[in-house]
């Protein structure tokens, strides 16, 4: 068996050779691209069912809460009247809110302003080096 049998790409000029390379890496690349996107669709498609099912997840939840608030209320409404028993319960749910929103409030108070201090402290300091050794140079 010659040379030119066992590998029939020897005869082929390096151009043709060169063009269909160029021609099967497109289409590799375009199909690579299409698997991708299928492929975050389906992806897509299941995290949307996920956050659905969180969103059903929340609606039980508040039902669940105001179930067990009224059961609450009901339990305190054995020892004094209802809207008494109500009353408690919503200044206990008040002081429970407020809490978190100054909870909340120190930590946004904290994150602001978004903005990365270090990063642009470190740029300064290189600015400073730049300017420094562009000094020296010119002396």
């Amino acid at each position: 068996m010659t040379a030119s049998q066992e590998n029939p790409l020897r005869d082929r000029p390096t151009g043709e050779l060169l063009k269909e390379l160029s021609d099967q890496s497109t289409t590799l690349i375009k199909q690579e691209v299409e698997l991708a996107k299928a492929e975050l669709q389906a992806k897509g498609k299941q995290a949307g069912v996920g956050a659905g099912m969180f969103g059903g997840a929340g609606v039980f939840g508040i039902g669940a809460f105001a179930a067990l608030t009224t059961a609450v209320i009901a339990v305190l409404a054995t020892a004094t009247d209802t809207w008494l028993a109500a009353l408690i319960v919503a200044v206990v749910y008040g002081a429970v809110a407020g809490a978190l929103a100054m909870q909340g409030k120190s930590k946004v108070q904290e994150a602001v302003p978004p903005v990365p201090e270090e990063a642009m402290d470190s740029v300064k300091e290189d600015v400073e080096w730049a300017k420094t050794r562009a000094r020296s140079g010119r002396t």
